[in-house]
């Protein structure tokens, strides 16, 4: 397959999961209903006797539920992450989100029959009867039993998720994503102001090779941030103490993040064992920091300038244009495997990104497999940096891992959460890897300089992103916590992060009211540093093996989508998680590359 015309910046065609012409949604919402009244009539047939066929059936009811209702769920969310300024598609998401309570809300008694009620000889009966695809799926929903509560609760919590938690969240995102921000710099006797209406827009400028930018660009947005923090901060002390009310207070979790790991089908000691590792290693970032301070002729860097990019004689910074960035990623992809190519130029032909910036639009980028049967969407706010074409290359990773594992059920097609990150990640890697090797010593420097940067941001920062949620979770509840409470807590994360390395000023102390994930997902930042890290590894594997034994053993990964949990997939590889050695091997692998580094310079 090859790219049917020209790649050019603009917005996604969402005809494939809604054709509005076609009245589609209102078609959806039928066959919807319909779909839900006949599952219902299953309810007389749950019994401790019940045939692994008639339960089959049931699963395929559900999955068939499943992937209509989120069509129209996820058209719903992709319009408004174009435009979250939209009433319109503001209200859209609201209705769907409850429609997909009340849609749940009428099914959840098969759910909970089968986590709860359901004897032990008769769930595993059916677990190692039925399609063995749905083993590790039923078998991980036998261990959410012991969390799941009655049916009449069960309920009550999803009708109240919509207008308590969800709307929290909703409200901190039409906050944000409105914000506009004005950049000084003073040039001469004159203060030039700038201004943003994008946040994408203004943070490109923290990598700017011009030292006034990046200082302007950050407190630009820290000042913004700042100037909300009440309305901001609030939203998210309350979305704590629901977090907890409901996970720990009526569930019986164990702590805030065993919730998430509980999800992911990963262990709490895995986790531990990985953070513990990251937090040991912050020393091998700091000792990098004091270097690149010494690369850029500074006695110490100031946090302002983290991702300041090195500048060599003669080397300018290099821009790209969308058609540009498009055939290097494609490019890359056909040089490792022509399956990868041909996976993500699907996504092109589909038209199925939304890759301009614009006023109200999302900030950042995503990847959103609404089904296995649709090819993924994706989000992108391109603007021409070096940057962009990584963040093209790994939101195309996501789409590649997603439809490696296409052929599954929806009900196992997704990764695990700790795996999500493998084929992004790894997509990045083979694109530094391509163009090191067209480059010269000094643009190798640049580059390589740029990978330890994404490396620091991707497991480091995201590990203390995860350190920090720990606490402040604690804090609030155990302590009654305010906002500004959270944020010295947060000022401390970074000192212990950065040690003496940095010298951090007293506004960074607000940046965690601009991390999305706090309020979307809690605990979901470790899935950065696991994914990472892993990849390291895996890229060592790759390295020392070579394709023709390395690419078999990737696909099958990617194929099994959540069909298995990450700790038994990734043994099968030969990888054990829940050492530390484990994860060590990857900061190993990045102090070769700071020595590296060293050299070149």
């Amino acid at each position: 397959m090859n790219l049917i015309q020209k790649p050019q910046l603009g917005h996604w065609d969402l005809s494939e999961l809604v054709n509005e012409k076609k009245n589609d949604l209102q078609n959806y919402l039928k066959i919807l209903n319909d779909d839900v009244e006949k599952f219902e009539n299953n309810r007389k047939l749950l019994n401790d006797g019940i045939s692994s066929q008639e339960f089959t059936d049931m699963l395929l009811q559900l999955e068939k539920i499943s992937e209509n209702l989120n069509m129209v769920i996820g058209f719903a969310h992709l319009q408004y992450s174009s435009d979250t300024s939209s009433n319109e598609y503001s209200a859209l998401v609201t209705e769907m989100e409850l429609l997909g309570t009340k849609i749940s809300n009428k099914l959840i008694f098969f759910d909970i029959w089968f986590k709860n009620i359901l004897k032990e000889k008769d769930a595993n009966r059916l677990i190692q009867t039925v399609d063995p695809v749905y083993k590790q799926y039923l078998t991980h929903k036998r261990t959410l039993g012991k969390y799941t509560l009655s049916e009449k609760e069960e309920k009550i919590i999803n009708i109240f998720e919509v207008t308590g938690p969800n709307a929290l969240v909703k409200i901190y995102d039409r906050m944000t994503n409105s914000f506009e921000y004005v950049t000084e710099i003073k040039k001469y006797n004159k203060i030039i102001r700038k201004k943003f209406v994008n946040k994408e827009k203004l943070m490109s400028l923290v990598r700017s090779n011009k030292s006034e930018e990046r200082k302007a660009a950050y407190k630009s947005l820290l000042s913004v941030y700042k100037n909300n923090s009440g309305v901001l901060g609030e939203i998210y002390l309350n979305l704590i103490v629901q977090w907890h009310d409901e996970n720990i207070k009526i569930r019986g979790f164990e702590s805030a993040i065993s919730v998430r790991n509980v999800y992911n089908d990963i262990s709490d000691s895995v986790v531990s064992a990985l953070l513990e590792t990251c937090r040991k290693n912050s020393i091998i970032f700091q000792k990098y920091f004091s270097l690149k301070a010494k690369m850029l002729k500074v006695k110490k860097l100031e946090r302002y300038h983290l991702y300041a990019p090195l500048v060599r004689k003669g080397i300018k910074p290099k821009r790209y244009t969308y058609d540009q960035a498009v055939r290097i990623v494609l490019n890359v992809f056909e040089s490792f495997d022509p399956k990868f190519r041909e996976y993500a130029e699907i996504v092109f032909n589909k038209n199925h990104i939304d890759s301009q910036i614009r006023k109200g639009k999302m900030g950042g980028a995503f990847c959103s497999t609404i089904t296995p049967t649709i090819t993924p969407y994706v989000l992108l706010n391109y603007d021409g940096i070096y940057r962009d074409i990584s963040t093209m290359a790994h939101e195309f990773g996501h789409a590649i891992h997603s439809i490696c594992s296409s052929n599954l059920p929806i009900t196992v097609s997704h990764p695990p959460l700790p795996l999500a990150e493998t084929a992004s990640v790894f997509a990045e890697m083979l694109l530094n890897q391509k163009l090191a090797e067209e480059m010269t010593e000094q643009e190798k420097s640049i580059l390589l300089a740029e990978q330890i940067d994404d490396m620091y941001a991707t497991i480091m920062r995201q590990s203390y992103f995860t350190l920090f949620e720990i606490d402040a979770h604690t804090q609030v509840i155990e302590n009654n916590a305010n906002i500004d409470n959270v944020s010295s807590l947060y000022k401390n994360n970074l000192h212990d992060q950065f040690g003496n390395s940095l010298i951090i000023s007293d506004d960074f102390m607000w940046e965690w009211l601009y991390i999305p994930h706090f309020y979307h997902t809690p605990f979901y930042c470790y899935a950065y540093a696991f994914g990472n890290l892993l990849v390291l590894s895996l890229f060592n594997m790759y390295r020392k093996e070579g394709k023709k034994s390395f690419i078999p053993k990737y696909l099958n990964l990617l194929s099994a989508g959540g069909s298995k949990n990450p700790e038994s997939l990734l043994t099968e590889i030969g990888f054990d998680i829940s050492n530390k050695e484990f994860w060590q091997q990857g900061f190993d692998l990045l102090s070769e590359k700071i020595i590296d580094l060293e050299r070149i310079i």
